[in-house]
């Protein structure tokens, strides 16, 4: 019995009770230096528009095509708004390996939306066993009686604008991010993702729940194509467009019943600008992302430009009012995006136009493909190139070897010929540019973080990120959990008894770890799992797995006093 104990909790008590395997490890202190809230704002709003996956090539890629195909000598964002780079990393993850240099959309969003650094995939809430919520500039905003909006051509539950109005340990939990904007006070949600928002995870089942009818009932005018958002007044106060089930359609593929991401922006900043405090306004272009994944640069150009376009609506509307400060970067560069290859030092411009469809529109039509032939007409009818090798027919016949199939091969061939490369299907490490208008420009300026345009933000309109955020850590914890065969949810032992300041101690005699507060004692004979409360047993059952120790949420309430509770549908503990 001992010799298994010791080898749980490694050599040396005292040691072994600081580092107690079986009960997890500490949350991570909060990162963030939090801005001095000024005493007079610098600008009444502040729009903060991120291009998903757009990294330095990626930029220069659709000045390229604006030049080549447009006839214009610059993009909009180059128009004297350029003030500098971000990094990009995040923190290692408590769940995988990933040491956090490059980062995911989730880590990167809750650094320039909260001021604080975190794991990918967690979506404002910080690192470690018992994760706490941390308060977004726009969460902020709202205790100044400012307007709030999210717009995106992505799922809006996505990582992206999920950061700003919701908290959960991992982004694929897209249901609890659309039924937590539902109780947000965000004004303005505009984006693809109805999905998430008619349907549920019932223990891993999809259930019907349409909670659209829950935001009518608050208020909320909707709409689900181009006719029903121009039907939205600008004095509706609250409105929720969901354009697509997935995705917004890319620029190449979307009909015009879709509107544009410029068209989504103007309607937000109609209809907020009625607010009298101010608002607050996060657009994204997601799908620049997307098909960085992909490798398809004709889709990732278009996407591109319509940030371009987007930047433009927004930097001119704040123009026109005077008193709005604009920020816009990157979450991370997607696929290792290389403008040449194969040491030929040539780019193919003139075939950046070329794609009628996106990889995403021709896939389908691609799998359905049987012969060599059927593959050169497919290609022929997209790109219009007639003269397909028989080695890059293969390739598209058998996919590129990645989950993109066929899509993949035919996006690999297409690379090839404009003379562009990838490193491969996800993010890169590197920096990503920063450009501003308005009173926020100087506060942004050089080399920053990423977590530096949140607190500049913050700052810039006078709102408190700190009281923000201690507004949601007194209600919320977000603890790791595990689910018992027999359905019972227990939470990590030492990690959470240590947010709730309730002192743990090793009993070697016994074999068992001890939790006090005040005149309060709960004793876990590890072994077993047998539980004593002040020393009598307990129907209460411990539980250890891979050498943590887990605990029934009623033992932290019987120490406590309180009377905490489960949410097992946005996995967090309320503090009742």
């Amino acid at each position: 019995m001992k010799k298994a104990l010791k080898q749980i909790m490694g050599s040396g008590m005292a040691v072994s009770l600081l580092t107690l395997s079986l009960a997890g490890t500490v949350s991570a202190a909060d990162s963030t230096t939090p801005a001095t809230v000024s005493a007079t704002p610098a600008s009444k709003n502040l729009i903060v528009l991120i291009g998903d996956g757009m990294g330095p090539a990626e930029v220069t890629a659709a000045r390229y095509y604006a030049k080549k195909f447009l006839n214009k000598d610059r993009l909009e964002l180059d128009g004297g708004y350029y003030v500098g780079k971000a990094t990009t990393y995040s923190q290692a993850s408590p769940y995988t390996t990933e040491s956090g240099a490059v980062t995911d959309s989730a880590a990167a969003a809750t650094a320039f939306s909260t001021g604080n650094k975190t794991y990918n995939n967690a979506i404002s809430v910080s690192n470690g066993d018992v994760a706490k919520p941390y308060a977004s500039v726009i969460e902020a905003a709202m205790k100044q009686g400012k307007a709030t909006g999210l717009v995106s051509t992505d799922n809006i539950t996505g990582a992206t604008p999920a950061v700003w109005a919701s908290h959960v340990r991992q982004r694929s939990n897209q249901n609890a991010i659309a039924s937590q904007y539902l109780n947000s006070g965000v004004d303005v949600i505009f984006g693809g993702g109805k999905v998430n928002f008619t349907t549920k995870e019932d223990k891993g089942k999809r259930t019907d729940k349409n909670i659209i009818p829950d935001f009518q009932a608050k208020g909320y005018q909707t709409a689900f194509d181009k006719k029903g958002l121009d039907a939205i007044p600008v004095t509706a106060g609250k409105a929720l467009g969901l354009f697509a089930d997935a995705e917004i359609p890319y620029v190449l593929d979307r009909a015009d019943t879709v509107p544009s991401l410029p068209q989504l922006s103007q309607k937000a900043l109609d209809i907020l600008s009625q607010n009298k405090n101010g608002f607050v306004l996060l657009v994204e272009q997601g799908r620049i992302d997307h098909a960085g994944h992909a490798n398809d640069l004709p889709a990732n150009i278009q996407e591109m430009l319509e940030l371009d376009a987007t930047f433009k609506t927004l930097v001119d509307w704040a123009k026109k009012d005077g008193n709005t400060s604009v920020v816009v970067s990157a979450d991370h560069e997607t696929g290792g995006l290389s403008l040449a290859r194969d040491n030929v030092y040539e780019l193919n411009i003139d075939l950046f136009n070329k794609q009628k469809h996106s990889y995403e529109y021709i896939d389908g039509i691609l799998k359905k493909a049987q012969t060599a032939d059927d593959i050169r007409k497919i290609v022929a009818d997209n790109i219009g190139f007639t003269d397909l090798s028989d080695e890059e027919v293969q390739l598209i016949l058998n996919g590129d070897g990645s989950s993109y199939g066929r899509g993949g091969g035919y996006n690999a061939v297409v690379s090839k010929r404009l003379a562009v490369g990838w490193t491969g299907h996800g993010h890169t490490g590197v920096d990503v540019g920063v450009w501003a208008y308005g009173p926020i420009a100087g506060l942004v300026k050089g080399d920053i973080d990423n977590t530096d345009i949140a607190k500049s933000g913050a700052k810039v309109i006078g709102a408190d990120l700190t009281a923000a955020t201690k507004e949601l850590q007194d209600k919320y914890l977000y603890p790791m959990f595990k689910v018992t065969r027999d359905s019972k949810t227990l939470f990590t032992a030492r990690s959470l008894a240590e947010s709730l300041d309730i002192q743990v101690a090793w009993d070697e005699a016994t074999g068992s770890v001890t939790f006090t507060k005040d005149s309060q004692k709960v004793s876990v004979l590890v072994s077993s799992g047998a539980i004593t409360v002040n020393g009598t047993a307990s129907a209460w059952v411990g539980n250890v797995d891979n050498g943590k120790l887990y605990l029934p949420l009623e033992a932290f309430n019987q120490l406590t006093g309180k009377t905490y509770t489960w949410d097992s549908f946005n996995e967090r503990i309320v503090k009742n």
